[in-house]
């Protein structure tokens, strides 16, 4: 694009009216001056200056899968014209698979190979003259301490979920409802890849050893193989770390074990300040991150300016977690070629699923408090893990959150405290072990009083495991959306 300088057009048009009438004009390439002595015109030519190089481009430094943005004319100081020809500016350079692009004098993209760009500015003048000037571009590839993230962002804030997350459906849970997104911090692309960096990157701890990623593990439905927790300086955590999938869909918004966030935004921020957990404060955390370069862009785009507060950095990471819905599993598989009516999800599992469904859904009464299609906790319970009142309350009486059943396949150890291994131990926990407790859920308890067990067979307590596994979704465990970005 050129951009004219209209005064000085306009004057050149004037002068070249008065040059007609004198025979003079000439084109506009040179101007003249006439002088008329005895009658005779004489137009005395005089020449453009072109630009010159008054000020060198120096080189740049740039880094794959953060954004480059620089202005080669230096604010119109790389050239001077002596005419004071408004002049317009042009980068070239081979733009091929690198992820950047040249305008009007300025290069901007985010590199997407590691590699050495010669380029080059070009002034014209508009009257035939101009000047150029080269300088190189040097690309490094992300180190493990940048973020490596694609040019094109990811798909966070419409995913392509299935009717029996988005429709009502009366069999088998209405999981549209139950959404807890707040209406000022949806889901947006830009915001959810922030959040993305911040979940994986360790320096959001005080001795950059420890991410939320650290506890909250993709392979294991993001929760931590371990029983506790190990932070920052090597001490545990009270409690085993929850996994995280569909946390979107817990209908009462609240958080952790013991609900005692009443918001995601509020509970993204409480293991950082946890003395524990990863030991900063929040100013602390502000004035760390406003020295990381690669966070100025990712502010910057998700929020319109690149001011670092704790209160983006939590809207940023609640819309990652709430992001992390997992719906591409065997269950799901099945539901949709059954059009939701579970006798016909034959179509998809073999016997042994169908009877642990039946199970799930029939004797077992699990789906009265992992409701939905999503598998979600409907509220706080007593389970009847321990006798009488001993030890953690949880919320109170011994009341714990749980979390989605998807991925419980690979997400043990289970319980608030990590006590049980394996699934097969938690199955045995509820056929034949559930606690009498005063506070004890009345889904766990008979019509006596008395704790409510399953007493199931082995072949039951295998069905049962079988129909758990399908909930499995191998999709969300490996999907690069989700991954780690500073290994990718």
């Amino acid at each position: 694009m050129r951009f004219l300088n209209s005064g000085k057009r306009l004057a050149k048009a004037a002068a070249c009216l008065s040059a007609l009438v004198l025979g003079a004009c000439n084109g506009g390439e040179d101007s003249g001056t006439a002088t008329t002595t005895g009658g005779t015109t004489t137009v005395a030519a005089t020449t453009n200056s072109a630009p010159t190089v008054n000020n060198s481009v120096p080189d740049q430094i740039a880094t794959v899968g953060i954004s480059l943005t620089f202005d080669a004319s230096q604010g119109d100081t790389t050239f001077s014209d002596a005419d004071g020809d408004l002049l317009t500016y042009e980068i070239s350079f081979d733009i091929s698979g690198t992820g950047l692009s040249g305008n009007a004098g300025v290069v901007t993209g985010v590199p997407t190979v590691a590699t050495t760009v010669v380029a080059t500015i070009t002034a014209d003048d508009g009257n035939g003259g101009s000047a150029s000037d080269s300088f190189l571009i040097t690309i490094a590839a992300a180190s493990a301490d940048q973020p490596n993230l694609p040019v094109a962002l990811f798909n966070y804030a419409n995913q392509d979920l299935p009717d029996h997350y988005t429709q009502p459906n009366a069999a088998l849970g209405n999981v549209v409802r139950t959404d807890n997104t707040p209406g000022n911090n949806p889901i947006t692309d830009e915001g959810a890849t922030l959040g993305r960096v911040l979940f994986y990157d360790k320096k959001l701890s005080a001795n950059d050893t420890v991410a939320c990623a650290s506890c909250h593990i993709q392979a294991n439905g993001f929760g931590d193989p371990a029983v506790l927790s190990v932070g920052f300086d090597g001490g545990e955590t009270g409690r085993h770390s929850m996994r995280l999938g569909n946390a979107r869909y817990y209908d009462r918004g609240r958080f952790f074990w013991d609900e005692r966030a009443e918001t995601l935004e509020d509970q993204v921020l409480q293991p950082i300040q946890d003395a524990v957990e990863m030991g900063m404060t929040l100013t602390q955390l502000e004035a760390k991150l406003m020295d990381v370069d690669y966070y100025g862009p990712l502010f910057e785009d998700a929020f319109g300016d690149d001011t670092v507060t704790s209160d983006r950095i939590s809207l940023a990471l609640a819309q990652f977690v709430r992001s992390l819905t997992t719906y591409q599993s065997r269950f799901d598989e099945a539901y949709i070629a059954a059009d939701g009516d579970p006798d016909d999800f034959d179509l998809v599992f073999n016997a042994s699923e169908m009877r642990g469904m039946g199970i799930f859904r029939g004797r077992g009464r699990c789906d009265q408090c992992h409701s939905t299609s999503a598998h979600v906790s409907d509220d706080v319970h007593n389970n009847g893990l321990d006798v009488g009142t001993a030890g953690d309350q949880g919320a109170g009486d011994q009341e714990f959150k749980s979390p989605s059943l998807r991925n419980v396949e690979v997400g043990g150890p289970f319980m608030h405290d990590g006590r049980f291994e394996t699934l097969d131990e938690v199955v045995d926990f509820y056929s034949d072990d559930v606690q009498a407790n005063p506070n004890l859920s009345n889904r766990l308890r008979n019509q006596n009083g008395t704790p409510r067990r399953l007493n199931l067979n082995n072949g039951e307590k295998e069905d049962l495991i079988a129909f758990l596994e399908t909930l499995t979704d191998q999709t969300f465990l490996t999907d690069e959306k989700f991954s780690d970005p500073f290994t990718n």
